[in-house]
């Protein structure tokens, strides 16, 4: 799965235009690299995600295409 249509799926961030925009502006990172909006992840891999000066850290647990608000959550658990 794409990171840009898994932070929207997981509701880490709202929309995947924003997604993708954080992406292209290296605020998002696989597995400490920069990634690219179309990059792929996969269970186990680790996101990291700058928001001025907050950062969050999650572990993805579980990849789903379609997800209700409440199973969101259980697509990764977050770190530190």
């Amino acid at each position: 799965m794409r990171v840009d249509k898994f932070l929207k799926n997981s509701r880490l961030i709202k929309r995947r235009t924003v997604a993708k925009e954080a992406c292209e502006q290296g605020r998002v990172k696989v597995n400490d690299r920069p990634a690219k909006p179309g990059t792929e992840v996969s269970e186990g891999d680790i996101v990291t995600i700058e928001f001025g000066t907050r950062t969050v850290k999650a572990r993805i647990i579980d990849l789903k295409e379609h997800v209700t608000k409440d199973g969101a959550r259980e697509m990764y658990e977050t770190i530190e």
